[in-house]
């Protein structure tokens, strides 16, 4: 499980985006066809498209179905993953 708050409480640029991305990849490196990365927005208070698509569509892109969004009552990170599932034609699995 990734908390993505560890990269900050408002996430709003593609730099930040591609820190949280470099920064991650040390510890999903080892990971199998079989795990799950899961993503926990909780404490994120923005979260912008610019930062989603340097962040969570190279992982998309990386582990499709092994990557899952956890459920998450803020509106900025729902219309983030509404908009970038509209430009990336892909959805993004999540648990429920």
């Amino acid at each position: 499980r990734i908390e993505l708050k560890k990269f900050g409480m408002t996430l709003m640029s593609r730099q930040s985006g591609k820190e949280a991305f470099a920064a991650l990849q040390s510890t999903i490196a080892g990971s199998t066809s079989s795990e799950t990365i899961e993503i926990d927005f909780n404490g994120v208070v923005t979260f912008s498209p610019s930062c989603g698509d340097e962040f969570l569509t190279p992982l998309l892109n990386q582990f499709g179905d092994q990557l899952v969004l956890l459920p998450t009552s803020n509106p900025s990170v729902k219309i983030t993953i509404e908009l970038l599932e509209e430009i990336n034609k892909r959805n993004f699995k999540t648990s429920i």
